[in-house]
C-alpha cells in the first residue's frame, strides 16, 4: 500500500487529493489548485480573435497567450523587492515545473458552487503540471471537468489503514493493540505480554522500550551492516582488487594473496563505479512508480461505483499501456557492459546540426532585443509578485541590464520597481485585491529595447499572514508556525503581524486560548513603531480593544475598512457597539498586547463578515 501514495498525491500541492477532477490528459488535480494555476487572456487578444485577426506568431503563441492574468489566493508577508539570482524560494516538492503554487484562499461562496468552481474567467487556460498539455476553457470553467469519486475513495481507505493501530506480536487469539516495541527483540507487545514475556528484571532489563510509533520508523531507519571479509571475518572491507574484482581487507594484503595485482582504495573505487548505483536507482525509481500504479489499480478494481469507475477506467488503461510499453522498449536494459567500455553516439548531435537553419543578423542593431517574459515562472503570492524574463533565443547583442516596471493598481502611470543585471525579481508591498501591469525592458551602453508584452497580475483578496517575531518584543513566546502567542513576563508586551495594510477592507480573529487573573489584554491595529514594552494603545501609535466580554475561549474579530477609514471590533461574532474608530489611514499592522496570563491564536484569510458586505454595499 505504501508503494500506492505517490498515485493519491496532487502534483501541484504535493498533498493527498482534496476533491479532485479529471483532466482531458487522464491527469487528477485537486480543485483548489486546478483554480490557482489558471491564467486568462483578456478578450481583445483571446485566441480565437487573433487567429480572427489573421495576426502573425508571436513569442507567446506556444500558449496562445498575449496578456495574461495570473490569479493567485495565497499570502505572505510584508516587505520590500529586490532581485534575486536564482528561482524564489522553492515550492512544494512535488511541482514538476518548479513553479510555486500556494495553499489556496477561502473567499465567501457567491453562488451555490463551490470556490473553487465559482467565477472561473474567461478565456481563461489550464495547463497540465504533469504532461504540460495546455487546454483553454469553455464557458462551463472547471465545471466541465468530471470529479474523481473513484480516487476519493481510494484516498479515504488508503488513509483509514494508515491510521490503524500496531498491534501486539504475541497474543493468541485477537491481538490487542501495542503498548510499546522492544529495540533488542524487534518486537510489539501489549502490556499483559509485556509483563508476560518481558519481565523488567533479569536479563531483558536492559533492553530499549520505545512507543509502537517510534518503533516503525527505527525499524525503517536501522543502519546496515559493514561488510565482512569472507576469508577474515573479524576484518572489514577497505580495499578493491582490479584484477580480481572484489573488495579485500589489510590482512588478505599482508598474506601476500594480491601482491601482484592493482589495488586501490575501496572509496575511489565506489566512486568510479558510481554510474552503476545511478542505474540501480533509475530501474528501482521506475519499479516502485510501476508498483504504485499496480496498487492503485487493484484498489479502485475494488469500488462498487459503476459510474464512477466508468469514469476513469480509460482513463487507467491508458497509463498501464504506456508504462507497459516503457517496460518493453528497454527500461532494465544495461546502459553499459560490467567491464564499463563506454563508446559515444554523434549521430543525434549531426542530426541536429543538419538540421539548423541559419538566421542572417543585421549588424546595424546594437540595441538589446525585447526580453520575453516567462509566463510559466510569473506568479502572485499574497500581496506579493514574482516576475521573471529572459533574452531571445536568436538575440546576439548582450544586455547589461533590465528595467521592470510596474502602475499603481489603478490603471495610472508606470513606474520603476528593479533597475539591474537579475532576470527574476519580487515586489511586495502591493496593495491586496488589486490588478497591476507589468512590463520590462533591456539596456546597454547604446540604448533601451522596446517594451516587453504587458503582464496583467492579480493580488489576492484576501490575507494569510502570522505573528511576526523579528519585531516583536523579546518577552513574547511564539508557537504554531507562529499563530500562536503568549508571554513570559508580568508586564503587557506588544506583537504584530508580518503583514501590513494601507488600503482596502481586511478581517481577522483571535481566540482566546487561556485567560488567568483577569490580565486586559488588547487587540487591534498599530504603526511599525509602535511601542513594544507597553498595553497596546497607551500612546498615539495604536488603536485597540481591551474590554467587553474578553474571556477564555471568546473570539476577538477586528475588521479594518480602510476604503471608509474606520475600525471596528466583534467578540462572539456579534459587534462591539458602533464604529471604535474612524479616520483610520496610513499603514497600519494587525497588532496584540498580553502577558503571561494569555495566550491567543490568530486566524487569517478569512471574508469579510456577510453583514457588515450588505451593509457597505447600501451605504
Amino acid at each position: 500500500m505504501e508503494e500506492m501514495e505517490e498515485e493519491l498525491k496532487c502534483p501541484v500541492c504535493g498533498s493527498f487529493y482534496r476533491e479532485p477532477i479529471i483532466l482531458p490528459c487522464s491527469h487528477n488535480l485537486c480543485q483548489a489548485c486546478a483554480r490557482n494555476i489558471l491564467v486568462q487572456t483578456p478578450e481583445s487578444e483571446s485566441p480565437q480573435s487573433r487567429r480572427a485577426s489573421g495576426s502573425g506568431v508571436s513569442d507567446y503563441d506556444y500558449l496562445d497567450l498575449d496578456k495574461m492574468s495570473l490569479y493567485s489566493e495565497a499570502d505572505s508577508g510584508y516587505g520590500s523587492y529586490g532581485g534575486f539570482a536564482s528561482a524564489p524560494t522553492t515550492p512544494c516538492q512535488k511541482s514538476p515545473n518548479g513553479v510555486r503554487v500556494f495553499p489556496p484562499a477561502m473567499p465567501p461562496p457567491a453562488t451555490h458552487l463551490s470556490p473553487a468552481l465559482a467565477s472561473v474567467p474567461r478565456n481563461s487556460c489550464i495547463t497540465c503540471p504533469q504532461c504540460h498539455r495546455s487546454l483553454i476553457l469553455d464557458d462551463r470553467g472547471l465545471r466541465g471537468f468530471p470529479k474523481n469519486r473513484v480516487l476519493e475513495g481510494v484516498i479515504d481507505r488508503y488513509q483509514q489503514s494508515k491510521a490503524a493501530a500496531l498491534k501486539c506480536q504475541l497474543c493468541e487469539k485477537a491481538p490487542k493493540e501495542a503498548t510499546v516495541m522492544c529495540e533488542q527483540c524487534d518486537v510489539f507487545y501489549c502490556d499483559p505480554c509485556r509483563l508476560r514475556c518481558h519481565p523488567p528484571r533479569g536479563p531483558l532489563a536492559k533492553h530499549r522500550l520505545v512507543p509502537p510509533a517510534q518503533g516503525r520508523v527505527s525499524r525503517r531507519l536501522s543502519p546496515r551492516k559493514v561488510s565482512t571479509c569472507t576469508d577474515h571475518e573479524l576484518e572489514n572491507h577497505s580495499m578493491y582488487c582490479v584484477q580480481c574484482k572484489m573488495p579485500v581487507c589489510y590482512q588478505c594484503l599482508e598474506e601476500g594473496k594480491h601482491s601482484s595485482h592493482e589495488v586501490k582504495a575501496l572509496g575511489a573505487m565506489w566512486k568510479l563505479h558510481k554510474v552503476v548505483r545511478d542505474q540501480i536507482s533509475h530501474c528501482t525509481v521506475k519499479l516502485r512508480q510501476t508498483t504504485g500504479l499496480m496498487e492503485y489499480c487493484l484498489e479502485v478494481i475494488k469500488e462498487n461505483d459503476p459510474s464512477g469507475f466508468l469514469q476513469i477506467s480509460d482513463a487507467l488503461i491508458r497509463r498501464v499501456h504506456l508504462t507497459e510499453d516503457q517496460w518493453g522498449k528497454g527500461t532494465l536494459t544495461p546502459r553499459m557492459t560490467t567491464d564499463f567500455d563506454l563508446s559515444l553516439d554523434n549521430s543525434p548531435l549531426l542530426q541536429s546540426i543538419h538540421q539548423l537553419d541559419f538566421v542572417q543578423v543585421k549588424a546595424s542593431s546594437p540595441v538589446p532585443a525585447t526580453p520575453i517574459l516567462q509566463l510559466e515562472e510569473c506568479c502572485t503570492h499574497n500581496n506579493s509578485a514574482t516576475l521573471s524574463w529572459k533574452q531571445p533565443p536568436l538575440s546576439t547583442v548582450p544586455a547589461e541590464g533590465y528595467i521592470l516596471e510596474l502602475d499603481d493598481g489603478n490603471g495610472g502611470q508606470f513606474r520603476e520597481v528593479y533597475v539591474g543585471k537579475e532576470t527574476m525579481c519580487t515586489v511586495d508591498g502591493l496593495h491586496f485585491n488589486s490588478t497591476y501591469n507589468a512590463r520590462v525592458k533591456a539596456f546597454n551602453k547604446t540604448g533601451v529595447s522596446p517594451y516587453s508584452k504587458t503582464l496583467v497580475l492579480q493580488t489576492s483578496e484576501v490575507a494569510w499572514f502570522a505573528f511576526d517575531p523579528g519585531s516583536a518584543h523579546s518577552d513574547i513566546i511564539f508557537s504554531n508556525d507562529n499563530l500562536t502567542v503568549t508571554c513570559s513576563s508580568y508586564d503587557d508586551r506588544v506583537v504584530l503581524g508580518k503583514t501590513g495594510f494601507s488600503k482596502g477592507v481586511h478581517y481577522w480573529e483571535l481566540t482566546v486560548d487561556r485567560y488567568d487573573n483577569h490580565p486586559d489584554p488588547a487587540f487591534g491595529v498599530a504603526r511599525i513603531d509602535v511601542m513594544k514594552d507597553v498595553m497596546l494603545g497607551k500612546d498615539d501609535k495604536a488603536w485597540a480593544i481591551t474590554e467587553g466580554g474578553i474571556t477564555k475561549g471568546a473570539t476577538v474579530g477586528v475588521l479594518l475598512d480602510l476604503n471608509r477609514k474606520t475600525l471596528t471590533f466583534f467578540i462572539n461574532d456579534e459587534q462591539q457597539g458602533p464604529i471604535a474608530f474612524e479616520n483610520v489611514e496610513g499603514l497600519f499592522f494587525p497588532a496584540v498586547s498580553l502577558n503571561r496570563n494569555v495566550q491567543v491564536t490568530l486566524h487569517t484569510g478569512l471574508p469579510v463578515p456577510d453583514f457588515y458586505s450588505s451593509r457597505a454595499s447600501i451605504a
